[in-house]
């Protein structure tokens, strides 16, 4: 079976040894992605804008893999403080309110103390 890589930005895939995305078959597996610019600045502030910034490096992984946001079957969202919650919601949902998608929502810690959000996404290429 086919595998294809899809690699993104972040500065910790070739140390830790993954991709953006891998493509198998007709399903799109897109890694933990957190709120990195791609030009290494920091985070935005809010979990609102950091989660849109993951949704944004989801959608260019999805995008390269040949689907689209609406192809996205599932989402898991790891938050830092459940107070993120409604900010972070409300962003996703700016997304994927209409699409319905199979979702999670875990409150952990994070690898960077500034990130509060951390999203991963699995979509089907039509």
């Amino acid at each position: 079976m086919e595998r294809r890589l899809i690699s993104g930005h972040s500065p910790f895939e070739p140390v830790a040894g993954f991709s953006r995305a891998v493509v198998v078959a007709n399903t799109v597996h897109v890694s933990g992605t957190a709120p990195i610019p791609a030009d290494g600045s920091p985070p935005p502030q809010s979990a609102y804008e950091q989660t849109r910034l993951c949704l944004e490096i989801i959608a260019e992984a999805i995008s390269r893999a040949g689907a689209r946001m609406e192809d996205v079957v599932r989402t898991r969202m790891f938050i830092t403080d459940a107070s993120y919650w409604d900010e972070v919601s409300r962003a996703h949902g700016d997304v994927f309110r209409d699409i319905r998608k199979a979702a999670t929502c875990v409150v952990t810690a994070l690898l960077d103390p500034r990130w509060k959000v951390e999203i991963e996404a699995e979509a089907i290429v039509p």
